[in-house]
């Protein structure tokens, strides 16, 4: 019996002694110390034995960082995974590591201040696009001497000398009319000799000696007076032309109109209109007579420059 128990405090001696051999020092932050063994590692703390039979767990960033690093170091705890976010100057080490050298690379020069002009003049799609303005200028000019009336060589000419300049002189000047082909002859009155009637007078005036005014009168009163409608006085429209011309929209004419016809002078040239087909908001379609031949053209209405109501030819 004696043997056994002193076999029992052997071993219990023993296993104490191991036990002490194997205990890790722990050392926390503010300086207090603590010996034990490891039980279990987490990523939140560290649980280790103290007195054989106490348990504590010890956060990882309580430990001081001596202590840190010997457990981290140690290969045989395999602890330097857990530990690595706690050691102080790991995170120098990881940028050190995975600093990104930035090198210079190549790059264009940047081209020289300059004029609009001038940028333009300097590349191939600047050439185009200013290719592109002065042909719009030109037709701009085109398109203003259709409206204003005067010959478009002249006005083209000019816009291409003198680019948006000359479109707008000529924009803002006034519709130019052209002279309307019948012109009142001014009557001149014969002159009267002292105790001389009128009417002798007249008749002495007239060839033969015949009176010529009570034959021109009912001639004079027979044919109706041409109206006419200037660019300028009157504004070409769909409107005007339903309200002033109605008595031309329809296959039949009436009694009054049936003898007379639209003369319509535009900048294409002069059209004698018998009738008017269609009309729409910006021209009209009108059957003309042409060589002995009818047939319809398209006016527009930006194109006219005067209207007549005249009588028809015989």
């Amino acid at each position: 019996m004696r043997i056994s128990r002193l076999l029992i405090v052997g071993l219990w001696l023993g296993v104490s002694l191991v036990a002490r051999v194997q205990a890790i020092p722990f050392e926390y932050a503010d300086g207090t110390k603590i010996e034990g063994d490891i039980v279990q590692a987490k990523p939140e703390f560290l649980q280790i034995r103290v007195d054989g039979n106490r348990y504590e767990k010890i956060a990882w960033d309580k430990l001081s960082q001596a202590t840190l690093k010997q457990l981290a170091g140690d290969p045989k705890l395999k602890l330097e995974s857990l530990i690595q976010p706690y050691l102080e100057g790991a995170d120098d080490a990881t940028i050190k590591k995975t600093e990104v050298v930035i090198k210079p690379v190549p790059r264009l020069d940047r081209p020289a201040k300059r004029s609009l002009l001038g940028a333009l003049l300097s590349s191939s799609v600047g050439l185009i696009a200013l290719l592109l303005l002065y042909a719009a200028n030109i037709y701009a000019g085109y398109e203003i001497s259709v409206i204003r009336a005067y010959p478009a060589g002249m006005v083209c000419g000019i816009a291409a000398v003198a680019p948006l300049i000359g479109p707008v002189i000529f924009l803002c000047l006034p519709t130019k009319m052209k002279a309307t082909a019948e012109e009142e002859i001014p009557e001149v009155a014969a002159p009267v000799a002292p105790g001389e009637a009128p009417a002798e007078a007249a008749a002495k005036a007239s060839p033969g000696g015949l009176s010529l005014a009570h034959a021109a009168a009912p001639a004079a009163s027979a044919v109706p007076e041409t109206q006419i409608f200037k660019r300028g006085q009157f504004t070409f429209n769909r409107r005007f032309l339903e309200t002033k011309f109605s008595g031309f929209f329809g296959l039949v004419r009436r009694e009054a109109e049936k003898d007379l016809v639209l003369l319509i002078k535009s900048a294409r040239g002069e059209f004698i209109v018998t009738r008017i087909s269609r009309i729409a908001t910006n021209d009209l379609h009108a059957d003309v007579h042409r060589g002995g031949a009818s047939q319809e053209v398209q006016i527009p209405f930006s194109e006219i420059l005067e209207i007549q109501i005249k009588p028809r030819d015989p």
